[in-house]
């Protein structure tokens, strides 16, 4: 994406904001431009696209860490939009994010896969960056301004914020999965937390399941009172719904019909050799995202022939995420540990069985993938979402692939027609994979059309209208003195 120029506020208008969005990082990416200047661009991905032209319009503030330890620069005016840095310390990025956000509520909200960690310098980490948080946007915000918090690295700003100011519309959304009670109450702060995102007029979620685990919750842990109007705690009403994200689908099927696009696509085909099977994983290379179990199963395709090793392609992108954190180095390890055997077991001269990539792609670049792909593999063991898999369907316009879904995949519940598997069973798997490459072309597009027409009515636009509204008609009907 082209750089867009910021301005420098010189002076920043307090109080003034009737629309914020506070995140763990702000909606840009530091960048060089073509003369090797340092520059800002615009970050990719649904959420910012989502409420980007929203909060151009009402001249939004989005607060969130700028990327880098150390001072944050002054505020300033990006693309429309005014971006308020927060400061974090070298101390408090270890602490706050790596530790207390990914390696204590990350693990444990997908299903504890991955022993979760607990510290209580982690903690105390996490309670003071929530706290910064919380007090910027009272600074900034207008009387009444609607405050939209996202993700699990902010979940005590909501209480905090309202504590500091009652009258603001304040709206919570969880990205990833909410746990069971059983999980859930392994975690020292769990009073806390819950407490916190109970600060919230409106608590969002991927899944209703977590809707579910999070009302039984406020129940058991808090002696909240559930009803099917909402939850009353501490002398207000809080809902909890189910808001699934989803993508930008225009955007995704003009890339998939630009010419530029389709010509890589079958670029791709041929430095592939031209196989007649290509199946795509396109993941962080993270312990959530099943990628060892899908390399174990598409291992045992080739040796019991299912599929052909001549005429197979696993492209396995695995996009670099987290490499300070140990149990990340490990999973890479093992990772390029299976391939290479994979490799040395079935591939030929000039030809790899597995293709893996330790990068991230550019949009058009996946586009591309997508329409080379025969098979789309998305085999998390726990995901909130999992916008791949439809980002792989709106990019296939004339109906054909086929997409294997992880049944633990937030995804599963919209696209139910994928073939859906159990990434724990190995044989489950290998028959989604096995069926999914045989499939005719009528079977593809009986799967795959009311999957596209499910996204064409669900897209990120009417996701975020659907909180944004959701909130505001909440508050209206709420006073603002419930929460004094």
């Amino acid at each position: 994406m082209a750089e867009v120029s910021h301005t420098a506020l010189t002076q920043v208008p307090g109080g003034t904001y009737d629309l914020i969005v506070l995140a763990n990082r702000l909606p840009v990416d530091h960048a060089v431009d073509e003369n090797g200047r340092p520059c800002r661009r615009r970050s990719p991905g649904g959420l910012v696209t989502a409420l980007h032209p929203i909060m151009k319009r009402r001249s939004g503030a989005w607060i969130g860490w700028h990327g880098r330890p150390g001072p944050a620069p002054a505020p300033f005016v990006h693309d429309g939009i005014h971006l308020h840095p927060i400061a974090l310390t070298g101390d408090e990025v270890d602490g706050y994010y790596e530790g207390q956000s990914n390696g204590t509520i990350w693990p444990l909200y997908h299903d504890a896969v991955e022993q979760p960690q607990f510290h209580r310098v982690w903690q105390d980490r996490y309670r003071a960056v929530n706290r910064r948080f919380a007090e910027a946007a009272a600074r900034v915000a207008a009387p009444g301004a609607l405050v939209w918090v996202h993700d699990y690295h902010l979940q005590l700003v909501p209480g905090m914020l309202r504590e500091l100011r009652p009258d603001l519309r304040i709206g919570f959304f969880l990205h990833i999965p909410f746990p069971p009670v059983e999980l859930f109450c392994q975690m020292p702060m769990r009073e806390e937390i819950m407490r916190g995102l109970l600060g919230a007029d409106l608590v969002g979620f991927q899944h209703p399941q977590a809707t579910r685990n999070f009302r039984t919750l406020a129940a058991d842990l808090l002696g909240a009172k559930v009803t099917d109007r909402g939850i009353w705690y501490d002398g207000r009403d809080v809902a909890a719904d189910t808001f699934p994200i989803s993508i930008d689908v225009a955007e995704q099927q003009r890339l998939a019909l630009d010419p530029a696009v389709r010509a890589r696509a079958a670029e791709i085909r041929r430095e592939l050799g031209d196989p007649r099977t290509i199946v795509l994983a396109v993941d962080r290379l993270d312990y959530t995202k099943g990628i060892e179990c899908r390399l174990r199963a598409y291992e045992e395709l080739l040796s019991e022939r299912r599929l052909d090793p001549a005429q197979t392609v696993l492209v396995q992108v695995a996009v670099p995420t987290r490499q300070q954190i140990d149990q990340y180095q490990a999973l890479r390890e093992r990772v390029e540990r299976a391939v290479s055997r994979i490799n040395g077991e079935y591939a030929g001269i000039g030809r790899l069985s597995v293709h893996y990539v330790h990068q991230s792609f550019d949009r058009a670049e996946l586009a591309a993938l997508y329409l080379a792909a025969d098979v789309m593999a998305v085999t998390p063991l726990r995901d909130g979402m999992n916008l791949v898999a439809k980002e792989y369907v709106a990019t296939r316009t004339d109906g054909t692939g086929a997409l294997v879904l992880s049944e633990f995949a937030g995804a599963a519940a919209e696209l139910e027609e994928a073939w859906q598997v159990n990434p724990h069973d190995i044989d489950g798997l290998k028959d989604g994979i096995a069926d999914a490459a045989e499939a005719d072309v009528a079977e593809q597009r009986r799967r795959m059309d009311p999957m596209r027409a499910h996204l064409h009515a669900h897209d990120v636009n009417r996701w975020a209208t659907g909180f944004m509204g959701r909130l505001d008609r909440l508050s209206r009907r709420w006073p603002r003195s419930a929460a004094a």
